[in-house]
């Protein structure tokens, strides 16, 4: 079996209710427009949240819609964009968005053949549209969401990094609950972020460690990292 069903449903329980008390107020997280999601998702490639919330403001302020985007010159959308580094970025948006205008009339897909088509996006960065702009049960795996994965399950981070990113799309897809896709995934990245931190996770007091494969281990000082950048694309 994929994961041990009591210690699956355990992990799912828990983080929900954790969630729900504990979840960070985004403000992409108060919209489900395909657009603004998409835009938050490449600008929190390999950038930490605290940098991208002004600018993500200013961005949309100066490039609301789509078509806005899609005529942007490169010099302001370069401005614009600055400085949150990785320039090519903001190009891909504006690629993305013209190509939204060609082939989907002026539409974000809401399918993986879809995103996975436009410049740049990858298969996170498609789960998470997928998930948070149109609320489907897509697996999502970013660095947050593969450290705790790895941590209570118990998955070795040794060895060949092919089959240990199979096995945590595999979990991520298997801890989704029917129809939570949305909250589960945010859920993760937030446990992730906040908790199950990739130094000095919060382990005395985490809501998981009764089933957490790893929490035995920090006993003895010992915990489990993924050290690997998953870079969110």
């Amino acid at each position: 079996m994929m994961a041990a069903s009591s210690a699956l449903r355990a992990f799912q329980r828990r983080l929900l209710a954790w969630y729900r008390v504990h979840q960070r107020k985004l403000p992409w997280r108060e919209t489900r427009d395909p657009y603004k999601i998409l835009v938050s998702e490449v600008m929190l490639q390999q950038t930490q949240v605290d940098r991208v919330l002004p600018k993500y403001h200013e961005f949309l302020r100066r490039y609301p819609t789509i078509e806005e985007l899609a005529r942007a010159r490169t010099t302001e959308l370069r401005r614009v964009w600055y400085p949150l580094g990785y320039n090519i970025r903001p190009i891909r948006l504006r690629r993305i968005a013209q190509r939204a205008l060609r082939d989907h009339g002026g539409q974000i897909p809401d399918s993986y053949d879809g995103l996975l088509a436009m410049d740049g996006v990858g298969r996170y960065t498609a789960g998470a549209v997928l998930s948070f702009a149109f609320e489907k049960d897509a697996p999502i795996v970013d660095t947050n969401v593969a450290r705790l994965l790895l941590r209570y399950f118990g998955l070795k981070s040794q060895g060949s990094k092919g089959p240990l990113q199979r096995r945590l799309w595999q979990l991520a897809e298997a801890v989704i609950p029917t129809g939570k896709g949305y909250a589960i995934n945010q859920a993760m990245m937030d446990f992730g972020a906040m908790v199950c931190t990739a130094r000095a996770p919060r382990c005395p007091t985490c809501t998981l460690r009764k089933t957490c494969r790893s929490y035995p281990l920090t006993r003895n000082g010992h915990t489990t990292n993924y050290s690997r950048r998953t870079r969110r694309h």
